[in-house]
């Protein structure tokens, strides 16, 4: 009784310890696992320090701008602010002949976006303003939707070919502005999700090809000023190669004087610009040559009289001041949300680019989903002052950081919005073809990248090329799209290896490549190169079985097939064996009908072909109540081969009879059966190791494929053990229901060379044993002997 109740005791305090350890699981679980609802709770609970962050992160301006230092700052931002306000005023007048807009709607998107970005911005130094690419997107938006042919005059009944001008600029301005608005919305949608990486899907090899492509429309957009012809306006895809056709048909019909004032203005251009280049080191500011080019143009035009005499083309007056707020139309949103979407995710890209860039250089922090809220609302607030899609321009903000600005306040030091007379359209044209200088040199991508990376050249020459045929929203779908796609085909496709050691240290590297490394005796260390997931898990086994030399899937089958044939060997031994009781009855009822002297001569004959002998081969240990018999099976070999057949047809058959062969060719028969073309019945693998160290996660359908892969492994007694696998991995593993009875964590390890050096310890250097075929004859089937 005593004894007994020490046994009670005992087994409840290892239900308490067991209780006391689950409920700390529990506890620890619910810990790092917190449900939904205390994760809604913990999102809405508001405390001091969670506002303080949350109201600070939203307006970045409270956290530096109290920290600004007039002294230290100020006059660097002026400078910096005077130099990139010069530039932006041309290349905003330029870029917006580009947008198809008025060119006054230029210099209104170089002002209010650069402002509302200083308040909610995280960069120092790039300059929001207009862009070459998103000019070229929405320039495509609004000759889309408003072309010229809506717009023609008409005189009485009649139909002029003259445009109404004033009013198609007035709606193309309402196209602009709504899909200003809207793409801000979208990144400011995206920037509160935290979809900030979205910009990480456009590699850089994706984003300079597309900005190359981006320059040749610009190009083509511009021939019409460069040359003073009127082409026909084409929108969708093909549309570039439409517009350049027909700019070549009416090159009979150039300009002259136009065409004489664009030479000289990109010639002016290219030498001031070189020069610049030149004296960088020696000059505190660029030489501001596209704003002397203007105003050189502007004052020959005005006292030569070129408009009338010679009928160049010229912007016309600029109003004076600044524009009124208005509400755009959003009935325009539905046929605009794919231009505005594409805008979004491109200005953006170059946004973060940009930032990034500078921030790294200049050791500060940019926040991506922050930056996407920013630019978003530059956008938003922007088109309701009638100013089109916006973003960083590399050559401002270069000069922006170049000439000191320190802050966001140099974006807005001086932004000249003045009137200005008969600025030529031409010189406007001319200033974005010498602008577009630094995009015609990313066509040297090609060479390097053919030496780096065939893909990431596949994907820059995809990019162009549809971006030129495809038009730009179309093309940028393109791209991405074909991106994602060599993701994709890269992961379907990975490196496949075998491990070794390396002598001396616990290192396991790829055999075929390290020369050096050292095969595991009775253990393969299986590894990819990328993820398992469901679009290579087939692959990721095919790999397993050719690099470990086992096919199992043919083994397998054969298996089957084998147990198949003894189970049915078994039943014909049973009703073989009733049939020789009943012949043995019979055989005494013969022996005495043959002692009466009954028997014929064609009886004697039937008794003698049924002495006649046949052969059996069947595995050394027979299938019992609890399991099938063992069977094995060659290493790498292929169970449909010859030998291996001619063995299977050998067992399936009931009896293979040898007629009148004597001992020595029987003895041939069965030495042709234990060794004819078989090789050896076992391999020397009993442990296979997979590392999981490059699997970042894995899906439900890698999680039944590695499922899989023990099952079926275990059928030839080799082991699977899995190393190297990530905590998320591993959770993975356990809600996709992956351990079981048959398969425990202890097959987990966190390190290849712990899972070696327990395969050594259990399994050791031995081999399995050798089974070979036994033989079993049978003779006299007439008298009963075997």
């Amino acid at each position: 009784s005593l004894y007994r109740d020490s046994l009670d005791q005992l087994e409840r305090e290892v239900l308490d310890e067991q209780r006391l350890e689950e409920v700390t699981q529990r506890k620890a679980y619910a810990e790092t696992h917190p449900s939904l609802t205390e994760c809604l709770k913990d999102s809405f609970r508001c405390t001091v320090p969670r506002l303080k962050h949350s109201v600070m992160s939203s307006l970045p301006v409270l956290y530096w701008l109290p920290k600004y230092s007039v002294w230290d700052y100020g006059m660097p931002d002026l400078i910096s602010g005077i130099s990139v306000g010069i530039m932006h005023l041309p290349q905003g007048m330029a870029y917006a002949l580009l947008a198809s807009l008025p060119p006054v709607f230029g210099l209104y998107t170089s002002l209010y976006p650069a402002f509302i970005y200083i308040f909610f911005g995280t960069s120092r130094h790039i300059s929001i303003g207009t862009f070459t690419v998103l000019s070229i997107m929405v320039g495509s938006v609004t000759e889309r939707l408003a072309p010229d042919m809506d717009f023609l005059k008409t005189n009485g009944t009649n139909i002029t070919t003259e445009v109404d001008i004033t009013a198609r600029d007035s709606y193309r301005v309402q196209v602009a502005a709504a899909t200003t608005v809207l793409g801000g919305l979208i990144q400011v949608v995206l920037g509160l999700v935290k979809f900030g990486f979205v910009g990480t899907y456009l590699s850089e090899p994706l984003v300079r090809a597309y900005t190359t492509a981006a320059a040749a429309h610009a190009v083509v957009a511009q021939l019409k000023y460069i040359f003073g012809v009127s082409p026909t306006r084409f929108s969708g895809p093909l549309s570039l190669v439409y517009t350049l056709k027909d700019v070549c048909y009416l090159l009979p019909h150039t300009h002259l004087p136009t065409l004489v004032v664009s030479a000289v203005s990109m010639a002016f251009l290219i030498a001031a610009k070189e020069l610049n280049s030149f004296l960088r080191p020696k000059l505190p500011v660029p030489i501001p040559v596209e704003l002397i080019t203007i105003v050189a143009g502007t004052l020959i035009s005005s006292y030569s009289n070129l408009n009338s005499n010679y009928t160049i083309s010229v912007v016309g007056e600029i109003p004076s001041g600044l524009s009124s707020p208005s509400v755009p139309d959003v009935s325009l949103f539905g046929e605009v949300i794919g231009d505005a979407f594409a805008l979004a995710i491109v200005g953006y890209a170059i946004s973060i680019s940009l930032g990034k860039t500078f921030a790294l250089k200049h050791g500060y922090k940019v926040d991506s989903n922050q930056e996407l809220v920013a630019l978003g609302l530059s956008n938003t607030v922007g088109g309701f002052f009638q100013c089109y899609s916006v973003c960083p321009s590399m050559s401002r903000s270069l000069i922006q950081e170049t000439t000191g600005g320190k802050t966001q306040v140099s974006s807005v030091a001086l932004q000249f919005v003045f009137t200005v007379l008969d600025i030529f359209c031409a010189i406007l044209a001319a200033i974005v073809f010498v602008n577009l200088k630094g995009m015609f040199k990313q066509y040297s991508d090609v060479v390097t990248l053919w030496k780096r990376s065939k893909i990431d050249l596949v994907v820059w020459l995809v990019t162009w090329v549809s971006t030129l045929l495809f038009n730009l929203d179309l093309g940028l779908a393109a791209s991405i799209i074909f991106a994602l796609l060599t993701v994709i085909f890269r992961t379907q496709m990975p490196t496949y290896s075998v491990l070794g050691n390396v002598p001396g240290t616990e290192l396991y590297v790829d055999m075929e490549t390290h020369k050096e490394a050292r095969e595991i005796p009775g253990v393969t260390i299986f590894r990819s190169s990328a993820t398992v997931y469901f679009a290579n898990a087939e692959l990721y086994l095919e790999a397993l079985k050719e690099k470990s030399g086992l096919d199992i899937s043919k083994m397998i089958i054969y298996k089957r097939r084998q147990e198949a044939k003894q189970r049915r060997r078994e039943r014909r031994a049973e009703r073989r064996a009733k049939r020789q009781a009943k012949r043995e009855e019979d055989a005494g009822h013969w022996a005495d009908t043959c002692m009466d002297g009954d028997i014929t001569d064609n009886e004697e004959q039937g008794c003698t072909e049924r002495e006649n002998g046949t052969v059996f081969v069947i595995p050394v240990t027979p299938r019992t109540p609890d399991g099938p018999c063992r069977w094995e099976y060659l290493k790498g070999g292929d169970p449909d081969c010859t030998s291996l057949g001619w063995m299977s047809e050998l067992q399936d058959g009931d009896t293979t009879t040898l007629g009148s062969s004597s001992d020595d060719t029987l003895s041939r028969d069965l030495e042709r059966v234990s060794l004819g073309s078989l090789g050896k019945w076992t391999w020397d693998i009993h442990s296979i190791i997979i590392d999981l160290s490059t699997a970042n996660f894995i899906d439900t359908v890698a999680i039944k494929t590695v499922k899989n892969i023990f099952q079926d492994f275990s059928e030839i007694d080799v082991d699977i053990y899995l190393a190297g696998c990530q905590a998320s991995v591993v959770e993975q593993l356990e809600r996709g229901d992956f351990f079981s009875e048959s398969i425990t964590k202890r097959s987990l390890f966190a390190s290849v060379h712990d899972a070696v050096l327990y395969c050594l310890n259990h399994r050791g250097a031995t081999s399995f044993p050798r089974y070979e075929p036994s033989v079993v004859s049978i003779h006299n089937l007439c008298s009963g002997e075997s």
